[in-house]
């Protein structure tokens, strides 16, 4: 029986693989702290650009973004980022 994908080492090293990088948050571009406890909200997270639950593909590099675990969870399994509210129209028009 097969255990969790995500627990091989191929995930291991694409995660190792991203988080080397030092890239920012996709989804809110500030800074990713290194050294947090993975259960702090600003922590590194793999987030996957085209969700796994919809057809998204676990170990692949070009699918695979750096995250904070808040901005990852906020996102569930939505395929875009959350957009910001819509401007508000003056009323010297």
């Amino acid at each position: 029986m097969a255990g969790n994908p995500r627990n091989g080492r191929p995930y291991r090293r694409l995660v190792a693989r991203q988080k080397a990088l030092g890239l920012p948050c996709w989804l809110c571009g500030h800074d990713i702290p290194a050294g947090l406890d993975a259960r702090h909200p600003l922590s590194f997270t793999l987030d996957h650009l085209v969700p796994l639950s919809r057809g998204g593909s676990l170990l692949d590099p070009a699918n695979a973004r750096s995250a904070h675990r808040r901005c990852n969870s906020a996102r569930g399994n939505r395929t875009t980022q959350p957009k910001a509210a819509p401007q508000r129209a003056s009323r010297r028009w």
